[in-house]
C-alpha cells in the first residue's frame, strides 16, 4: 500500500523558512513524480512544485513562478523522503501543503491537474504571519 505522509508545518514569521517533508512507503515504481500542492482558505489547490523521479529525468525540478528562487524541491531517495524547503516565505504562502505522487507520468510540471495524481498525503498546515 502506497502512503504519503507530510510532516514539518507550522507557524513562521514573514521572511522565515520551513522545511516540509514527504515520506512515502509501499512504491515500487521506476518512473514517478512528487509535487506539491496547496490550498489557501477560499481558493483551488494549486501546484507549487515537483520532481521527477527515475532513471533518465535526473531529478528534474519544476517550479510556479510565485515560489521560483525561494523553495526548493529534492529528494534523498535512500529514505523515500522528498523536502520542499521555503524560505522567504511571505504571508501568501499561507496553506495546507499537500504531496501526491503521480506513479505513471505522461507529462510533468506543476501545471499537471491533480487528477493526473494517483496517491495523496493528508496535508500540513503552514501558516506565514506578517
Amino acid at each position: 500500500e502506497v502512503q504519503l505522509v507530510e510532516s514539518g508545518g507550522g507557524l513562521v514569521q514573514a521572511g522565515g523558512s520551513l522545511r516540509l517533508s514527504c515520506a512515502a512507503s509501499g512504491f515500487t515504481f521506476d518512473d514517478y513524480v512528487i509535487a506539491w500542492f496547496r490550498q489557501a482558505p477560499g481558493k483551488e489547490r494549486e501546484g507549487v512544485s515537483c520532481i521527477w523521479l527515475s532513471d533518465s529525468s535526473d531529478g528534474k525540478t519544476y517550479y510556479a513562478d510565485s515560489v521560483k528562487g525561494r523553495f526548493t524541491i529534492s529528494s534523498d531517495n535512500a529514505k523515500n523522503t522528498v523536502y520542499l524547503q521555503m524560505n522567504s516565505l511571505k504571508p501568501e504562502d499561507t496553506a495546507v501543503y499537500y504531496c501526491a505522487a503521480d506513479a505513471s507520468p505522461n507529462w510533468v510540471g506543476v501545471g499537471v491537474p491533480e487528477n493526473e495524481y494517483d496517491y495523496w498525503g493528508q496535508g500540513t498546515q503552514v501558516t506565514v504571519s506578517s
